[in-house]
């Protein structure tokens, strides 16, 4: 696909495809066009070019709000949560129509799988910490039933024991059978979840393939990740 915010040519014939409940990361520098990926495939931005499909049908080019009916979640950056709703309150608000699925979200199955938003349920979600918001996020992206869940930096600015919180949480996500695309600067936990990666240099795809691959290839990840280096 071709995006453009006006007259800037930002994402240049990107291409990619996320195998059912697999783990697709989108790696790249600041910059590099994840974002701008991540509005177009929800909605946000619409493609100039190119086609956007969602297990067979097309969805570019519709409202966030229908792609998000059609079985898209986000996790946008920054988290946005709802402060002055109370943790139950952010849920319930993101509810949609029960799924299909034999195991469809629902309050109860966020708590089980979140028991600190279970403890927290009556707080206002704005007198949480950075590792709650980032579970309330989720959970709230969850609600919705996704048929594939996006992302976007669900990392950022967390303490390191809480970033292996979020790594054993896309553990279990995909566990239990969720496709999820995920953007992520912490490299590390990026290729310890993901099955298949992508990366983007300046808006064009500079690698696809398996996550593996990218672990050792200490030149690719110097000229498309920067300061980052595989462990």
């Amino acid at each position: 696909m071709h995006a453009f915010y006006g007259d800037s040519h930002i994402l240049h014939g990107v291409s990619f495809a996320l195998q059912p409940g697999g783990v697709l990361a989108l790696l790249g520098r600041n910059g590099a066009g994840k974002t701008t990926c991540i509005s177009t495939i929800i909605g946000f931005l619409k493609p100039r070019d190119g086609e956007i499909r969602l297990f067979g049908e097309a969805i570019e080019g519709l409202s966030p709000e229908r792609i998000s009916h059609l079985g898209i979640g986000l996790v946008p950056q920054g988290r946005r949560i709802f402060p002055s709703l109370t943790v139950r309150e952010n849920l319930i608000v993101a509810q949609q129509r029960e799924s299909s699925a034999a195991k469809p979200w629902n309050i109860e199955r966020i708590y089980t799988m979140f028991p600190r938003l279970r403890e927290r349920h009556a707080q206002f979600a704005g007198t949480l910490s950075g590792g709650e918001l980032q579970m309330l996020a989720i959970g709230r992206a969850l609600m919705g039933n996704p048929r594939v869940l996006l992302l976007d930096e669900p990392s950022e600015g967390l303490a390191p024991l809480l970033v292996a919180e979020v790594g054993r949480t896309i553990r279990r996500l995909k566990e239990e059978g969720q496709s999820i695309v995920l953007v992520e600067q912490n490299l590390q936990l990026a290729l310890e979840v993901a099955d298949q990666a992508v990366i983007l240099n300046t808006g064009r795809c500079v690698f696809a393939g398996n996550a593996g691959d990218i672990q050792n290839n200490e030149e690719l990840i110097a000229q498309n990740l920067g300061v980052f280096h595989a462990h």
